[in-house]
């Protein structure tokens, strides 16, 4: 069964040892997430991190909660993240057949897709206490992460809001700057789904309503993150990934529905005619992302939990935390780029390339040009529009290994046949490189075998490994040489 709370998650990690538990005094200012990054930068799988004794505050803060994939496979319930995305094209793919017969025998799939829908209640856990007029921002133990971030940001949190025509409703992690007691910064970067939300409304000069959860169930973090289809409703997806779907709750304030089982709900607005400097911060670049406007959240109501459990993240040069689920949506959306690119052998999104920054992609080449194809199609897809740097390389290359793909990079290219230069193009807000904010260039390198259609005629001969009978005589011998 799949994890219905973060409480739920946090018992199933300390019964797999992967949680510990601080009940020395610890203060959310800066010294929190020191301890984080130590850990995460210890290069040794450390557990995930419950502070029990938070000064100034009556919440607990869990830390590092997705820090291996060990407790990825724990939250989502797999193994093999891309059963998510093979669930994804199933969908896609399901059509309504004419006969009778074959609509009786597509019962069973129809009923699997009804179970991942979400479903509705009157109250939930989230629902134990609502506060509305004594309601406070600075109630909340945010973290501030390093010395020159602007104040105390709220890192994890699931900012909900619903398409005001299809009323589709999505879910993104979007940085949140507290301000005081009743306002905190919205930091909605130009290219997300929240800020098409909030300009769609913009443009009609009304405030755009929302809840930003803090602590959910794992699934439904993941979705939050997750570069989902357009259109799609994010609970919908939450629904797919843990094969059930999500129970919600209205919110008290705003027309949202959030997670019964939340810990943590804060409802509001954001006002377009409401624009103050939001940052510094420091980001997942490892630099900070310098002051720049952005809209405000104002707060009217506070749902949560009796005893609820602050989730907070800290970002900081990789590799951290959220490199280990963007090594999930890396491996659960492969299925999807692979139905519309049925060439793409795998995809890799190094860890140190802070998701945007460069991906690796194989393909099965059938025919000249085709690495450029590839790389057209997938800017032209989803998030990866912000991807700076493409590699492609052939099917036998292992994208996950840094020296196959620079053997591949420095064997098989020429920088002036095999290299795309794109200039103004879009690109992530927080690059630091980019010579002006959401606008850049992007690279793409071919590092396929070239065919002589594409101009190479040298008769080069790639090394052969040993014969086979070399081969099988070494195999039998191997331990007889003192090797293990």
């Amino acid at each position: 069964m799949p994890f219905e709370s973060l409480g739920d998650y946090i018992g199933a990690l300390e019964q797999a040892g992967q949680l510990k538990r601080i009940q020395t005094k610890v203060s959310y200012n800066l010294e929190i997430a020191e301890i984080l990054r130590r850990l995460m930068y210890s290069k040794q799988e450390q557990p995930a991190v419950l502070f029990e004794n938070v000064e100034g505050s009556r919440f607990k803060i869990l830390g590092n909660a997705f820090g291996t994939l060990d407790r990825l496979q724990i939250g989502l319930e797999t193994k093999d993240f891309t059963e998510i995305g093979r669930r994804i094209v199933e969908l896609t793919r399901l059509k309504m057949p004419s006969g009778m017969l074959d609509k009786l025998k597509m019962l069973p799939k129809l009923s699997e897709i009804a179970e991942y829908g979400p479903k509705y209640a009157d109250s939930g856990p989230v629902t134990e206490v609502f506060e509305s007029d004594k309601a406070s921002l600075n109630s909340l133990p945010a973290l501030k992460s390093f010395p020159e971030d602007a104040g105390r940001f709220i890192t994890f949190g699931l900012t909900v809001t619903k398409h005001p025509e299809t009323e589709a409703r999505n879910l993104g992690v979007y940085r949140i700057q507290i301000l005081d007691d009743r306002h905190a910064i919205m930091h909605w970067q130009i290219h997300k789904r929240g800020a098409q939300h909030y300009r769609l409304l913009k443009e009609q000069n009304r405030k755009i309503q929302v809840a930003i959860v803090i602590g959910s169930d794992p699934a439904t973090i993941f979705s939050a993150v997750a570069p989902v289809p357009e259109g799609m409703d994010k609970f919908l997806f939450s629904g797919i990934t843990r094969k059930k779907g999500i129970k919600l709750v209205k919110c008290k304030t705003v027309d949202l529905e959030v997670p019964a089982n939340a810990e943590i709900v804060l409802e509001g607005y954001v006002d377009p005619n409401d624009i103050r400097m939001e940052g510094p911060f420091g980001d997942h670049t490892g630099y900070y992302t310098p002051a720049e406007p952005y809209p405000v959240f104002t707060l009217t109501g506070i749902m949560r939990r009796r005893d609820p459990i602050y989730l907070a993240t800290v970002v900081g040069k990789p590799v951290l935390e959220d490199a280990f689920i963007g090594k999930v949506i890396e491996r659960a959306f492969l299925p999807l780029i692979q139905m519309f690119h049925p060439e793409v052998v795998d995809f890799s999104m190094p860890a140190a390339g802070w998701f945007q920054g460069m991906a690796i992609i194989s393909i099965k080449k059938q025919y000249p040009g085709q690495a450029k194809k590839v790389m057209m199609g997938l800017w032209g897809m989803g998030q990866l529009t912000l991807t700076k740097i493409f590699i492609v390389v052939d099917s036998e290359i292992n994208v996950h290994d840094a020296d196959d793909v620079v053997w591949a990079l420095t064997t098989r290219a020429d920088p002036a046949r095999d290299t795309v230069i794109i200039e103004n193009a879009p690109t992530d807000t927080l690059d630091p490189a980019s010579p002006l904010l959401n606008l850049g260039s992007k690279m793409g390198i071919d590092a396929t075998t070239k065919w002589k259609e594409e101009g190479y005629t040298r008769e080069i001969q790639k090394l052969a490994v040993a014969d086979r009978q070399t081969e099988q005589l070494v195999d039998s011998r191997w331990k007889e040489y003192g090797f293990t």
